[in-house]
């Protein structure tokens, strides 16, 4: 099975609040298997006009995983938080 990696775009609206959804993301993503690749930093846009204000990329196992990840009651409390203190744009992408 290939891995799968969630790939997101977050605009963070208020930083202390946003703590909070990263320390219930992290305890959930590593409830369900999660690796963090990419999580924040500086980006360089090398073509087009994408500039993301904080991209997070994580690695499962698999789709299954990831979506027990995205599906679960853990993440389902983080998300309420992130919701409440950013914007932001997720997606699923199959590896290769």
């Amino acid at each position: 099975m290939p891995k799968a990696y969630v790939v997101c775009d977050i605009d963070v609206t208020d930083p202390e609040g946003y703590a909070d959804y990263r320390a219930l993301s992290s305890l959930a993503g590593e409830k369900y298997g999660a690796t963090f690749l990419v999580r924040g930093g500086p980006t360089t846009v090398l073509e087009g006009d994408w500039s993301p204000s904080r991209l997070v990329i994580l690695e499962f196992e698999d789709e299954a995983a990831a979506q027990r990840w995205w599906d679960s009651p853990e993440y389902e409390a983080a998300k309420a938080v992130r919701r409440a203190n950013a914007t932001s744009n997720f997606l699923m992408v199959q590896g290769t």
